[in-house]
């Protein structure tokens, strides 16, 4: 496999990426949380824009893939960061950004902080606020004991391969990054995807997110029997889909 690119991010830690050359709007996907650039959703949409003639570009956050740093010492007010930096610094003219789980949470805080250059959204399994929303009021009694004597909380020891923790800094990065605290408009055509069987994120969450959101052009679809991954052939297909009703709503 290609190596990446990287670019030097705003706190300085390198940023990896991918980047294919093509026509506007270009298209940016955006990973999930301990998610990389290399899975099947960022692949899939990077051959059929690379079919297309559309440019595309895939990267790691802080903390993830291939990028610098560590999950420990980033958090949110980073992962939105580098998201601005790798739109301003390696994309031109319009995007499209398609978001999967915590990438949609991204995808939203940059279409409000770059309206001009976010034509539009497709967002799988989005994950708005999940610390403030679901992490943070999970916390066990010890757990939260842990995160405020040491600054770290043990979530998990295996979920991910490895363990994961929640930080004071994540939370507080989250909590200055917040979608559901302000009315929320999104100009563009918007297209939220959701599995029915998603155990990460619920149906009542994509719910909240529909009726929170506000704009000419949004559309929320449940796939039935689709799981957080939404990675089978049936869902890659509806991905595309998605982005190809957007381009056409442009």
């Amino acid at each position: 496999m290609e190596p990446p690119a990287y670019l030097s991010g705003p706190e300085g830690r390198r940023i990896a990426y991918h980047r294919s050359p093509g026509r506007a709007p270009g298209l940016v996907f955006l990973p999930g949380y301990r998610s990389d650039m290399d899975g099947t959703k960022a692949l899939h949409l990077e051959a059929w824009a690379n079919g297309k003639g559309h440019a595309f570009l895939r990267f790691d956050y802080s903390g993830h893939g291939q990028s610098d740093g560590t999950m420990l010492e980033t958090g949110p007010q980073d992962w939105s960061a580098d998201v601005l930096a790798v739109l301003d610094e390696l994309t031109q003219g319009p995007q499209i950004l398609v978001g999967s789980s915590m990438g949609g949470w991204m995808a939203l805080l940059a279409a409000r902080r770059r309206p001009e250059r976010v034509a539009g959204l497709v967002t799988i399994a989005a994950a708005p606020d999940f610390i403030t929303e679901s992490r943070l009021p999970d916390l066990t009694p010890a757990q939260r004991t842990a995160l405020q004597t040491e600054g770290r909380a043990l979530i998990s020891e295996d979920l991910f391969d490895s363990p994961d923790y929640l930080t004071q800094h994540q939370v507080d990065g989250a909590r200055a990054n917040l979608v559901f605290s302000e009315p929320w408009r999104l100009e563009g055509p918007v297209r939220f995807l959701q599995g029915t069987e998603d155990e990460a994120v619920t149906r009542e969450t994509a719910l909240k997110l529909l009726d929170h959101a506000e704009g000419p052009d949004i559309q929320l679809t449940f796939t039935k029997g689709a799981d957080h991954r939404f990675s089978s052939p049936a869902c890659l297909a509806q991905i595309v889909a998605a982005v190809e009703d957007v381009l056409a709503g442009l």
